[in-house]
Parts: C-alpha cells; sequence; structure tokens
C-alpha cells in the first residue's frame, strides 16, 4: 500500500452517487467509477452533458452538489481518505489540498472586492504564509500565467479585465497554496479561439513547472489531446475507456468514444445553392454599417464604435457565417439586424426595403420575418413557464392561434426540432443544455421567419450535442428554406453549415468569401491567426502552435492619424513598416474570390502563410 501512495497521487474506487433521497425517487447518477492519477500527471474527464465528469471531479474535494449524495466507494488523495473526512476536514481540504478552477470565473470572484485579496485569501485561510508572502507568490504566479501588469494587475476589481484574463486569475487563486491536485472544470469552454490557445498555455506551462496533479474536465477531446496524459471517458455516469492519450485518439476500443471523435472529426456537408440566385435580390443586405455606444457626435457617430463600414448580404435560403473573436462586434451586428440596437450610419436593406433602425418603428411583417436565438438558452427561456407556453405565446402574438391550433402547432413545432410531445408540460429547469436550446429555436421557428440571427448557439454545448443542433439546422434550412446569420468563434462550426463567410476584427470587415476562404491560404493575416488558433486532435500541437505565435512581431513607428489604418496592425506577423502604419490597406480579390483589406498581394500572403505552417 506504501508502494500505491507513492506512485498515484489520486485513487478512486467505486464511486457512487446518486441524486434525490428516500422515501422520493433515487437515481444513481454515478455507477462504481475507478480511476488513478500518478504524481504529476494530468487526467482528463471527457463526456457529454450529464455523463458525471464535474460530479465525479467535485468528489475529489468531498463534494456533491445541492440534492445529490456520495453513497458508496473510496476517494483517496494522497494519504487522505477524503470521503472519511468531517465536515471540517473536508473544509481544510479544498483549496489547500486540492483546489478547483471553475468554468465561469465571472461567477468566482466577488465583484466588490480587488482581484488581489481575492486571489491571496485561500492562502491566508489556511495560514500558509504571511499577507506579505501571499502577495509575493501571487505576482509570481500572475507573471508565471502570463498575465499584463503582473505587479499592478491585482489592484483591479474582476471587472476591469478579460474573460481570458480572468480565468488565468482563477487559476493563480486555486495555485496559490501549492495543491497537491488542481481540477479544471471546463476552464475555457466560453472563450474565444486565440484566447483559448493563451490560457491552455499559461495553465499547461505552470502545471508543468510546479509538477502539479491535474484532473481536467471538458467535452472537447482537441483540447484534451493538449492537455492531458490520460483520458477517462464517461457517459451515463459510467467510465467507457481509460487509456493514454494517443490510445484513445488513434484506436479507441469503445464505441461511444467513436461517437465523440466522429461529432469532432465533422465533415463539410454539400450546401444547396439557391437556384438562380444571381437573379434574385438578397434577403438581407448591409451597406456601410456603422454602430456603438456612447454620446452621438454631431457627425452622427457613437463615441465608441462596434462596428465601422461593414457591408454584407445574404441571398434567400444561404446562410453566412460571422466569425471573429469576442469583441469583434458579432453580437452588435445581429442586434443591429434585429432592431435591437440602433445603427449610427449605413443602411439595411430586408427584402428589397430599407429596414427601419428602431424596433419600434418596424412594421409587425418585417417584425415576425427576423427572428433571434440567443446563446445561452438558460437566460432566454422564462423558467417559470411551461414549454407550450414559450411556444404557445409567439403564434398568438404573431398568427392569432390559440386552443386547439396553437396546441397542434405547438406540438409540430416539438416534432421539427426533435423533441417529444411529452416535453411540452415541463418547465426549462428540467430539461437539458441541448433540448433547451431546441426549445430556444422552435421559438423562433414559431413566427415562420424568413431570416434567424444565430448567435453563439452551440458555444455552450458538448461536441454531441452541438454536432445535433448544428445538423438540425441544416436540416430546417432544407425544409423550410429559411436563412441564418450564423455568429460564432469556431471556424469548423461555421464551415458546417454556412455557404459565405465574413471575418470581423475590431468591428472591421477584413475578408468575406466562400466558406472555402478558411480551407487554405491565401487569407488574410487575422483569419489566419483564427484558422491557426483551431486546436488540432494531436498531442503536442498545442507547444507547436506557441512555437510559432511566439515570434516577434515585425518592427513598425509610430502610426499616422489616419482612421482608416488597417485595425489588426498592432498584432499583425506580417506588417510593413512605413505602409500598414501609414497608409489605408486597399481592397484586394484573392485567387478564392474572397475579398480582404491588406497591403500584401495574394501571391505573397500565400508564401508567407505556407512557410508559416510549416513544422520545423
Amino acid at each position: 500500500m506504501a508502494e500505491l501512495t507513492e506512485r498515484d497521487m489520486i485513487e478512486v474506487k467505486g464511486l457512487r452517487v446518486v441524486a434525490g433521497a428516500a422515501p422520493g425517487p433515487v437515481t444513481e447518477i454515478v455507477k462504481g467509477v475507478s480511476f488513478s492519477v500518478k504524481k504529476g500527471e494530468v487526467l482528463a474527464l471527457i463526456g457529454e452533458s450529464g455523463s458525471g465528469k464535474t460530479t465525479i471531479a467535485l468528489s475529489l474535494l468531498g463534494y456533491a452538489r445541492a440534492g445529490c449524495s456520495i453513497s458508496g466507494g473510496s476517494v483517496r488523495v494522497g494519504d487522505v481518505e477524503v470521503l472519511s473526512l468531517d465536515a471540517k476536514g473536508r473544509r481544510g481540504l479544498r483549496a489547500r489540498t486540492v483546489a478547483y478552477v471553475a468554468q465561469s470565473a465571472s461567477a468566482g470572484f466577488n465583484p466588490s472586492r480587488t482581484i488581489m485579496d481575492q486571489v491571496t485569501e485561500p492562502a491566508l485561510l489556511h495560514h500558509v504564509m504571511s499577507a506579505e508572502a501571499a502577495r509575493a507568490k501571487a505576482i509570481e504566479l500572475f507573471r508565471a500565467l502570463a498575465l499584463p501588469a503582473p505587479e499592478t494587475i491585482g489592484e483591479r476589481y474582476p471587472h476591469q479585465v478579460s474573460g481570458g484574463q480572468l480565468q488565468r486569475l482563477m487559476a493563480a487563486m486555486a495555485l496559490i497554496t501549492d495543491p497537491a491536485v488542481v481540477v479544471f472544470d471546463e476552464p475555457t469552454t466560453a472563450l474565444d479561439v486565440t484566447t483559448q490557445i493563451e490560457v491552455l498555455a499559461a495553465f499547461k506551462k505552470v502545471i508543468r513547472e510546479l509538477g502539479t496533479t491535474a484532473v481536467y474536465v471538458s467535452h472537447d477531446l482537441a483540447v484534451v489531446a493538449q492537455m492531458a496524459d490520460r483520458i477517462v471517458v464517461l457517459n451515463g455516469g459510467a467510465v467507457k475507456e481509460n487509456g493514454a492519450v494517443a490510445q484513445v485518439l488513434d484506436a479507441p476500443v469503445d464505441t461511444y468514444t467513436r461517437q465523440l471523435l466522429a461529432a469532432t472529426r465533422r465533415p463539410e456537408v454539400e450546401l444547396a445553392k439557391p437556384q438562380n440566385a444571381r437573379h434574385i435580390p438578397p434577403l438581407l443586405e448591409i451597406r456601410g454599417l456603422a454602430a456603438g455606444y456612447g454620446r452621438v457626435d454631431r457627425f452622427g457617430a457613437p463615441a465608441v464604435r462596434v462596428l465601422d463600414d461593414v457591408s454584407l448580404s445574404i441571398p434567400r435560403g444561404s446562410a453566412l457565417g460571422v466569425i471573429g473573436e469576442s469583441g469583434s462586434g458579432k453580437t452588435t451586428l445581429a442586434r443591429v439586424v434585429a432592431g435591437l440596437v440602433d445603427r449610427a450610419r449605413g443602411e439595411v436593406f430586408f427584402n428589397g426595403t430599407l429596414l427601419p433602425a428602431q424596433l419600434s418603428r418596424r412594421t409587425p411583417e418585417q417584425y415576425r420575418q427576423i427572428q433571434i436565438v440567443f446563446q445561452n438558452a438558460d437566460t432566454a427561456l422564462n423558467p417559470s413557464h411551461s414549454i407550450a407556453d414559450i411556444l404557445g405565446r409567439p403564434l398568438a402574438f404573431y398568427h392569432h392561434l390559440r386552443g386547439s391550433a396553437a396546441k397542434k402547432r405547438m406540438l409540430e413545432l416539438l416534432d421539427l426540432v426533435k423533441l417529444p410531445a411529452s416535453l411540452a408540460t415541463r418547465t426549462p429547469a428540467g430539461l437539458s443544455g441541448g433540448q433547451k436550446q431546441r426549445v430556444n429555436l422552435a421559438r423562433a421557428l414559431a413566427a415562420d421567419p424568413a431570416l434567424i440571427l444565430c448567435d453563439e448557439v452551440t458555444s455552450a454545448l458538448d461536441t454531441v450535442v452541438g454536432a445535433a443542433i448544428l445538423d438540425l439546422l441544416a436540416e430546417l434550412r432544407r425544409e423550410l428554406g429559411v436563412s441564418y446569420m450564423f455568429i460564432s468563434h469556431d471556424i469548423s462550426t461555421v464551415r458546417a453549415v454556412c455557404d459565405e463567410v465574413i471575418v470581423l476584427y475590431a468591428g472591421h470587415r477584413v475578408e468575406a468569401g466562400q466558406r472555402d476562404v478558411l480551407a487554405a491560404p491565401p487569407y488574410h493575416p487575422y483569419t489566419g491567426l483564427l484558422v491557426d488558433s483551431v486546436p488540432a486532435l494531436k498531442p503536442g500541437w498545442l507547444d507547436a502552435r506557441r512555437a510559432v505565435g511566439c515570434a516577434a512581431l515585425p518592427p513598425m513607428g509610430e502610426s499616422a492619424n489616419v482612421p482608416e489604418l488597417c485595425s489588426f496592425r498592432a498584432r499583425c506577423p506580417v506588417r510593413i513598416d512605413g505602409k500598414c502604419n501609414v497608409t489605408p490597406p486597399s481592397l484586394k480579390k484573392l485567387p478564392s474570390g474572397a475579398e480582404i483589406l491588406c497591403h500584401h498581394p495574394a501571391a505573397e500572403l500565400n508564401r508567407l502563410q505556407t512557410v508559416e505552417a510549416t513544422p520545423a
């Protein structure tokens, strides 16, 4: 047994967790799970929503969520039998021996206290070190996690840093006590691809340097391939596969593991092109759009511009993908089209008619024909209403349907989005994440719209459920002829469902063309950054990518006071001093048909990006 303790930092045997308590119904949600983790090893728990990943990870802290209880098995961390500890012993274990990094860093920080106060709090509560030593240790961790201004960032409040920075700060809070084990619970799910790369690289570097044992919870196999040494695949609360990363990815044994891999490696589907599209006016056309917030000046421009000179069109029955990092203006674009945000300048035409900027000035028919599906179905659906009531409201509002006619159409909508009729009497709390997003989509379809604005509709879903939603969107498009504006930071998702794409950076349209523009160079340097930041399903990809990404940028002098200069020049790996900082870029057409704003000719971009992508 002493030899086992030296070899394995974590040992879980026959773990069982139940939901509910007698005399009421009791459901077993973790069913005899066993695994071990060596000291300094990173183990990934992977599976779709409801597989038991987080429930198992929380048991390492001796914790079960409200309504659940650990009913059997053993959990050992180091030489501590976790489930034998009393309440005081478990409090002493948490944050000291086993630390936890949650999925939502914003929910884990107190907005009224400084970051430094919160990061150092675990060390002070457990009397690990003095306040001065804790502050010094925090600054060391900020530096190790590649945070900006490590000496002063702790003086800020949570709302004063970005989402990616806050996620790394939560990791610093977890690591401040030098815990034996750190649990990472989906820490990059809500981040865009470029921020995710930075956070993953920072996590991996610190884990290596400190020799920390880690359990990484995720539904993303490509992310797991970069972070883990071993993978435990879970489904329905049971272990389906347990093996080294290379074995699980390259030679999976279990059928469910193969299904997860198939959902990750989605083939591109052939999309039907609208017939005679050239002779039909576009359903939606935007010309020279500018929008933002703050005080409007005498020229009609807002103090903070979120969108600037954006133009696009969506033919009937087609799908346009809008991609870019967080803050690029994607959601603002959708909200302008929906009438939820005023436009400062530019024109929006729908069905060939100029669309009023304010929702209140639009006709009921214009209101009906443009519907939006929000990212978070939890906040978009009224928790106190049944699914029948949620779908009944747009049927009454737009089509004046009530009684048996409304019920018939409501059941048709549930069938359309592949949900059983039995869900009609439930509230959103009784549905899974994927089911809630299907209801969200059914509510939009209830209006019988011509255009649906999909705002990151799969970003909060696991790989399998997200793939099913994408398949549903493609099927609805074929059957109903509906058009989509599909907003995402996930390039593979956009390529799976869209005909054309536009790429936004800092509110500017830097590239536009067919979806094939994302397949291979040449493309705009920013598009290249997005494409190269999508994790590959291959161990070692992150290290190789960081080696390329960490190269020094070409030197560049001060920028001229010209507002039309390329907005990407501060980050561009192929910027040209004397051009990018002096002259606005011209619009160029690439061999793929895509249009970009860049000083480089297509042949030079192709050469630069092909060399950059070639492994050393």
